[in-house]
């Protein structure tokens, strides 16, 4: 048996899910409306406290309609360096919506007010002005970082005093939520619009959410339909989502504990140097020497699956289908094996 900690994208369907998929009621989205969906729809705007949300097929359209929806063709978004909008998105920014990203460097591992303030640019009428700014939490490439809610309600009022709307991508927000004790809705507060997935954490097979007031929704299902994204019998999907956040929200704090084990058991393996994890994302900084796509080819030879985020970093994502001795077992297997190759 293969212990898969690639991402929590990997997780498949239950049996208890695939019912609720199989015998939810269904209609036509596009045309009048689906009443699964729109329940899906309504349980998200109420957990995020927003009047409105949609459902979308990825969290990468979601965050592309919220792009188009709040930034001016020509102008520049602010986000974390590192942030998934940046890196793995295919350039959706500029080739759907003609907007720029413009990287902001914390003093941390994440975008922070401060460094936001000092990035903005001094009106000018030779630089592009800024339009947007987007947060990320939990940040995937920091390693699952969670930002806390002082600090995310610091950027947003830097973002006002200059004008600028807030998106947050919140593929996992639900993890940040779980590990702070913050409601989704304080989160979502500090954002004009709020991306939710549920094919992550939750172990739905597809979907994410778009969240924010009546008006703007009304816009991102024009955008949403522009980008192909208008689906008919979505409550297929939609219930899978809603199964999970019915029953796999609160069980993400052992996602969370198992990535302490994996970091507290491969700390010091071979030199190895963990970055501890606020949630359920482990990032393992190799020792000078050891090659990360060598350590992925060897663990995959022991049943593990892992990737590379870098030539010297591991990384390694905790979720519903690795249970606690799963994750023994693969730790003990990833310390040995760095352990052998130092």
């Amino acid at each position: 048996m293969t212990i898969d900690l690639r991402s929590d994208t990997v997780t498949k369907p239950g049996a208890a899910m695939r019912q609720a998929m199989a015998s939810a009621d269904v209609g036509d989205d596009v045309l009048d409306g689906d009443p699964t969906v729109a329940r899906l729809q309504e349980r998200v705007a109420e957990l995020l406290g927003k009047e409105r949300a949609l459902f979308f097929p990825t969290g990468t359209m979601a965050n592309q309609a919220a792009l188009w929806l709040l930034g001016d063709r020509g102008t520049e978004v602010l986000l974390d360096a590192e942030a998934h909008i940046a890196h793995w998105e295919l350039a959706g920014a500029a080739a759907l919506a003609g907007l720029q990203l413009r990287p902001v460097r914390g003093d941390g591992l994440v975008m922070d007010a401060e460094a936001l303030r000092r990035t903005i640019r001094q009106p000018s009428p030779n630089a592009p002005r800024a339009s947007l700014v987007c947060l990320e939490n939990t940040h995937n490439g920091a390693g699952g970082v969670v930002t806390s809610l002082p600090e995310l309600r610091a950027i947003s009022e830097v973002a006002r005093e200059h004008g600028l709307p807030v998106h947050m991508d919140g593929a996992r927000l639900w993890n940040a939520s779980v590990a702070t004790g913050t409601s989704l809705a304080e989160f979502a507060a500090c954002a004009d619009t709020v991306m939710v997935s549920f094919s992550k954490g939750l172990g739905a097979p597809v979907g994410a959410a778009l969240a924010g007031d009546s008006a703007a929704m009304t816009d991102a299902w024009v955008i949403r339909k522009r980008f192909g994204g208008g689906m008919r019998q979505s409550g297929i999907l939609a219930a899978g989502a809603l199964y999970g956040l019915e029953n796999n929200l609160t069980r993400l704090a052992e996602d969370h504990e198992h990535a302490r084990l994996l970091a507290d058991r491969v700390e010091g393996a071979g030199g190895a140097r963990v970055v501890p994890p606020d949630t359920n994302i482990l990032m393992v900084d190799l020792a000078h020497g050891i090659a990360a796509a060598e350590v992925v080819a060897r663990m995959s030879e022991r049943g593990v699956k892992i990737s590379a985020w870098s030539p010297t970093r591991l990384r390694a994502v905790t979720h519903l289908d690795v249970g606690r001795t799963d994750a023994e077992t693969a730790a003990q297997a990833l310390a040995e094996l760095l352990a052998e190759m130092a």
